[in-house]
This record gives C-alpha cells, sequence and structure tokens, in this order.
C-alpha cells in the first residue's frame, strides 16, 4: 500500500515508531526506577506512589522533548523517517513540546482516537498536531 502524497504519513508509519518508541523508553525508565532506588534502601518503590509516577512521567516528557527540541526526531522516529516540525517549518519549542506530550497522552486515556483522528483528518493530524501547532512530515530518503 502507498503512502498519500505531501505530509499526510500513513497510519501504519506512526504506530511503528510509537512502538520503537515504547521500548526505548521502557528502557529509560527502567534506568530512571534504578536511579532512585539507592534513596529508597534498594526496596522496591510501592504501586501507587504519587511522587514516583510523577517523576517517571517528567522523565518521559524530557525523553520526548529533548528529542523533538533538538532535531524533532527520537531514534525511533529517523529509522521510520518522520519528523516532528512546528507549523512554521521549524523547530518545536518546550512548550510545543509540552503540550504535544499532553494531548498524546489524553489521545491515549481515550482509547487512541487522537491518533486515529489523522485518517478522517483532511491534514492527517493528530490531536496533539493541531494543539501543540506542529505537524509530523516524511524526511525523504538521502540517496
Amino acid at each position: 500500500m502507498k503512502e498519500a502524497e505531501g505530509n499526510s504519513i500513513a497510519l501504519w508509519r506512526r504506530v511503528a515508531a510509537m512502538f520503537y518508541d515504547s521500548l526505548l523508553l521502557g528502557a529509560v525508565l527502567i534506568a530512571a526506577t534504578a536511579l532512585v532506588l539507592p534513596f529508597n534502601k534498594g526496596v522496591a518503590i510501592s504501586p501507587g506512589n504519587l511522587i514516583f509516577l510523577l517523576y517517571l512521567l517528567a522523565v518521559s516528557y524530557l525523553y520526548f522533548g529533548w528529542f523533538w527540541t533538538h532535531g524533532g526526531q527520537t531514534l525511533p522516529m529517523k529509522v521510520w523517517r518522520l519528523r516532528a516540525l512546528g507549523n512554521d517549518d521549524k523547530g518545536l519549542s518546550w512548550g510545543q513540546a509540552a503540550i504535544r506530550f499532553a494531548m498524546a497522552l489524553i489521545s491515549w486515556l481515550a482509547f487512541g482516537m487522537g491518533f486515529w483522528s489523522c485518517l478522517w483528518n483532511p491534514n492527517y493530524s493528530t490531536w496533539h498536531d493541531r494543539c501543540s501547532g506542529t505537524k509530523l512530515i516524511l524526511v525523504r530518503k538521502s540517496d
């Protein structure tokens, strides 16, 4: 199946990048957990610990925010040739990254509807694209 022309990004490409990002983020969160275990005397952190959950959320935001504001691509986005840009074709600000991240979480909480919305939106944008003033582009292969 061929992707549509222009700025449209096939949903399968987005999902593939998200899957690989989830694997990398999982590794980052394991490392982040290992960093705080000594402060808990090496004991596992109790489930539902709000401070720890907020810490992991902040680490997750820093993971995506750093890559989005420094080149617009996480490693999986590079593999799948995707780049996040502002609607002005410039890089993302930290504010745009924060809105994009928060809306992506809301999209997931709504059973992925924010991601699926790219299928019926004329600009192929997701909720987090529209709310943050960003877009996802397909990077051309360099020969």
